[in-house]
């Protein structure tokens, strides 16, 4: 189904197909079979690792665990103080080596002739949650990857719970952690879940701190941190491979996947349902260019 147009000088130049699941809405295309959400499941990870008895040296450190980080100094020396707590060192991060993912950042890094590194990669703070998890129940932590490890194990209910149906699949996230497969309507009925839970829960205590600290989830410029920020309530974390969700409490939840894995439409649609929802959010135009110049844009295509 198509649900995003790409319109270059007024003439539609190309079409992204995908599925959109709505909670308190109309969903369309195929929101049932299984996908992998990629970083989009990283709240309900960082759910499955509190209830499992992870202790947070701050309670803010949770934004940063559910989310993905660009590598600011702010967040790799929060990163640091996660390993710290739990008495490890940035060496025990199993995620691959990566260059800070701000483009500001990261230039800056290179003129230092800084090298790729654990920590820089926007996974280290889950990484490091896991880690810190761990540490709290005696658990390896040389092994934390395994899909069969506990914490894995544990983070695997978690995510089974809060989707309202089984994992169909687990595979290897680009990170290098389990990454498991689940609906488009699973996903977005565990967001409404965090969200929607109550006071002091391990739910409501990730959503709380996601979206009371968004700088820490995403960084400088990001759509999830800029979303957050704007909109009082709102509960927003993107994917790789053309995913996104995003859930508002009392309202709905919105949980989408671009069928050619491209991120270009995943934005335009969900403001798009978020709006369709009654919920007041931003303009974040995806432009398109021409001589350096805004020529067209990437828009939602609606179904009446």
């Amino acid at each position: 189904m198509i649900v995003a147009e790409v319109v270059r000088s007024g003439f539609v130049e190309s079409v992204h197909h995908g599925s959109v699941a709505v909670l308190g809405g109309v969903s369309r295309g195929d929101v049932t079979v299984p996908v992998f959400p990629r970083s989009s499941s990283k709240p309900m990870q960082a759910v499955g690792m509190l209830r499992a008895g992870l202790t947070p040296r701050d309670p803010s450190d949770l934004a940063l665990i559910g989310g993905s980080h660009y590598g600011e100094p702010l967040h790799v020396r929060r990163v640091r103080d996660i390993l710290d707590a739990a008495g490890l060192e940035p060496a025990a991060l199993r995620c691959p080596a990566a260059f800070p993912l701000s483009a500001a950042v990261r230039e800056d890094w290179l003129r230092r002739q800084g090298g790729r590194e654990p920590i820089l990669m926007n996974c280290s703070g889950k990484h490091a949650g896991m880690l810190a998890t761990c540490v709290a129940n005696g658990w390896p932590v040389e092994s934390y990857l395994d899909p069969a490890h506990p914490v894995q194990a544990a983070i695997t209910e978690a995510i089974a719970d809060l989707a309202g149906e089984p994992v169909a699949a687990i595979g290897i996230d680009g990170c290098g952690a389990p990454v498991h497969a689940y609906s488009l309507t699973g996903l977005a009925r565990a967001f409404l879940r965090l969200v929607e839970a109550g006071p002091g829960t391990p739910e409501r205590r990730v959503a709380d701190e996601m979206r009371a600290h968004p700088e820490l989830v995403a960084g400088t410029g990001a759509d999830d941190t800029v979303l957050m920020a704007a909109v009082p309530g709102l509960l927003v974390k993107g994917g790789a491979e053309g995913v996104v969700a995003a859930a508002m409490p009392g309202v709905g939840a919105v949980a989408i996947k671009i069928e050619d894995g491209g991120q270009r439409a995943r934005i335009p649609v969900l403001l798009d349902e978020l709006r369709r929802l009654g919920v007041d959010v931003p303009v974040l135009e995806e432009l398109i260019l021409g001589g350096g110049e805004p020529v067209g844009e990437v828009r939602a295509v609606r179904v009446t």
